[in-house]
């Protein structure tokens, strides 16, 4: 089973160009699977069938998983077996017809526009690090880009003068993200100043570098941007993505056309982010309950 697994990955990496952060992913999740399975004595793919995968499913959930992480586990396994399907090591792919956990639908945790300052007020700008660290937050909140994409930035995606930046979004599209004057100052600083500082010998084109002047890595982007949260005093943890969900909230509040917003956000489904709107009305909604003379009491006739 490992050996698959072994022939899956490298089908991801050579084939569809996976990323690390997939690459890993898959690889220890599909393995988490197989030691599950090995466990209770199956011992090939051949011998997985749909009464096992649903004890798996239903030790996730006891485990205390959630059904978005269940959901992401079963996939990764059903694909997996799609290619042993395609490679013809299985007859048919036994986790076809496994239904996924519901999810429940949730709206996306978003920041005031005051905690933004705060977080940003928290940066040290005399180091080449909180040089950069601003550099990457005014990105994120200025052009609503993913995790993913702001870590695989070079220098060459970068255009200041159009405030532009090519990324490579889900499924291995590229498009264009674009930010304003404020992010372009402090990427502006961060490349003159910070940049250099970090950059060795041996630094590649990567934009964002850590203190041995390599790739920053996503973990090490979520723990900064986390850690300033706190300094900042925000007491709930704060993502790279609520920062992409603030952008994208916040275009909403100031009247931006919806289909501009999906445009930027690079997103396929016009009602992926129509619960943008959502967070907007639920806001009005409570706007009117806490400022309306007329809302603020049922005794008020």
């Amino acid at each position: 089973m490992r050996d698959a697994l072994n022939r899956y990955v490298n089908y991801l990496q050579a084939e569809r160009n996976a990323s690390a952060y997939t690459i890993r992913n898959y690889r220890g999740e599909i393995g988490q699977f197989i030691d599950y399975a090995q466990a209770h004595g199956v011992s090939s793919w051949q011998q997985v069938d749909k009464l096992l995968v649903r004890r798996w499913l239903a030790e996730l959930h006891a485990g205390g998983y959630v059904p978005a992480s269940i959901a992401r586990r079963l996939s990764e396994v059903r694909a997996c077996c799609t290619f042993l399907v395609r490679e013809g090591d299985l007859q048919h792919n036994p986790l076809a017809t496994v239904a996924s956990p519901k999810q429940g639908r949730h709206q996306p945790r978003v920041l005031s526009y005051d905690e933004v300052l705060a977080i940003l007020r928290a940066i040290d700008l005399s180091t080449a690090q909180g040089q950069r660290d601003r550099a990457i937050i005014e990105l994120f909140y200025g052009s609503g880009m993913r995790l993913g994409e702001l870590e695989m930035l070079d220098l060459r995606h970068i255009d200041l003068a159009r405030r532009e930046a090519l990324v490579l979004g889900k499924g291995d599209k590229e498009r264009i993200a674009l930010f304003g004057s404020v992010a372009e100052a402090a990427l502006k600083l961060y490349l003159q100043q910070g940049r250099p500082k970090l950059a060795t010998d041996e630094t590649g084109s990567a934009l964002f570098l850590n203190r041995f002047g390599q790739r920053l890595r996503r973990v090490s982007i979520i723990r900064m941007l986390d850690r300033y949260a706190r300094q900042a005093g925000i007491e709930r943890k704060v993502t790279p993505h609520a920062l992409r969900h603030s952008f994208a909230t916040h275009l909403v509040d100031e009247g931006v056309d919806i289909r501009l917003i999906q445009e930027m956000l690079g997103h396929e489904s016009p009602a992926t982010t129509q619960r943008y709107t959502h967070i907007s009305q639920a806001r009005l909604h409570e706007v009117v309950q806490q400022a309306h003379p007329r809302a603020k009491s049922a005794h008020n006739t």
